[in-house]
Parts: C-alpha cells; sequence; structure tokens
C-alpha cells in the first residue's frame, strides 16, 4: 500500500473544491486538522472517510461519507459549508465566520453503522448490560448486522451508474438532484 502524505491530501481536496466552485476552509489550524484526519483515516482504512465522523472500516457502511461525502453539496448548497466545514463557498470563505450545519446523515445509517439496533418509536428502550458467565448462557447471541442490499442506480439525466445500496443526494457528473436517479433492474440467466 502506497504511503499517503499530507501534501497528496491537500492536493486531491483543493482539485476537488476548485472543481465544485468551493473553497476549503479559511481558518488554517481546522484545515489542518481535517486534512491530518483525511490523511489518517486513508492510511487506516484505505479510502479517506470524511474527518468530522466515525468511519468503521466496512466500505459498504461508509460508503457515503467518504470525502468528499454524499451530503457535502446539499449542504454547501444550504449553508455554505458542508457538515464538517472542510468544503466552503467564496463567502464563507472571505468572511471565515463558519456556519453551524446539521448531520445529514439519515440516523438509520449511523446506527446500522455502529450495530446500535433501531428501535421503533413506540417500542422502550432496552438497557446494554454486559453478558456474564450465568446471564450468556441464557441470553440470545447478538444479531447479526443486517445485510446491505446494492443496486445499480443511473442518472436519467447525463447516464452516470452508480452500485449502491443509495444513490447519492446529487450526481457526481451533472448535479442532478437524488431524485433524477432509478434503479436499474438487472437479471442474469446462466445458460447451461
Amino acid at each position: 500500500m502506497t504511503t499517503v502524505t499530507l501534501d497528496f491530501v491537500r492536493k486531491r481536496a483543493e482539485a476537488d473544491a476548485k472543481t465544485y466552485g468551493y473553497y476549503l476552509t479559511p481558518q488554517q489550524d481546522l484545515l489542518q486538522m481535517f486534512l491530518e484526519g483525511l490523511k489518517a483515516n486513508e492510511e487506516r482504512y484505505g479510502y479517506p472517510v470524511c474527518p468530522c465522523r466515525l468511519g468503521t472500516g466496512n466500505i459498504d457502511l461508509d460508503r457515503d461519507i467518504i470525502c468528499p461525502c454524499d451530503y457535502r453539496d446539499p449542504d454547501v448548497a444550504q449553508y455554505g459549508a458542508c457538515y464538517c466545514r472542510l468544503y466552503v463557498t467564496k463567502a464563507i470563505f472571505e468572511n471565515q465566520n463558519l456556519p453551524e450545519v446539521p448531520e445529514r446523515r439519515p440516523q438509520e445509517k449511523i446506527a446500522r453503522a455502529y450495530g446500535v439496533p433501531n428501535a421503533a418509536p413506540q417500542a422502550p428502550q432496552q438497557p446494554i448490560v454486559a453478558p456474564t458467565p450465568e446471564t450468556s448462557k441464557t441470553q440470545p447471541p447478538p444479531k447479526k448486522q443486517p445485510e446491505i442490499k446494492k443496486k445499480l442506480w443511473y442518472c436519467k439525466q447525463c447516464g452516470y451508474v452508480v452500485y449502491r445500496e443509495d444513490p447519492p443526494y446529487i450526481c457526481p457528473i451533472c448535479k442532478a438532484k437524488r431524485e433524477i436517479f432509478a434503479e436499474i433492474d438487472v437479471k442474469v440467466e446462466l445458460n447451461g
């Protein structure tokens, strides 16, 4: 595996920002922290998980938070900055007043990534109790994480195709909204 350098991470983020008309955060200490976080995550997982979120090391669970994450473009459009404020608009860059951006990642994705079961709204929360030798014989084994069902999605506007659980919020090619994506239903028959 190649070593990831801080300079490489910076140049990649700068090129991506320039491509989409964004800027990197104007606060240099914050920028340095984000770049170091991206570098550490890429070395740890093999892909650059967003520096302001915890990755799991399972690319299928982390796919939506690989930087630039799926939520960056809608966040920048609405708030002028992404959730972690690595990417900002020109106005935010110039006035250096970083906004608070709420988490856009769906709670069910966060919960699934960390193995936290989603309780139904009416269901009372059960306390988590560590198993003891006595209770481990009577308690059922912990539930296995649900399987991620990936699908083929295509952008009806530009034809971009992606294989993942959900379509991206915004097409990385033409910037069409998520609603423009359609699922490709593929059936494979093997002739024996």
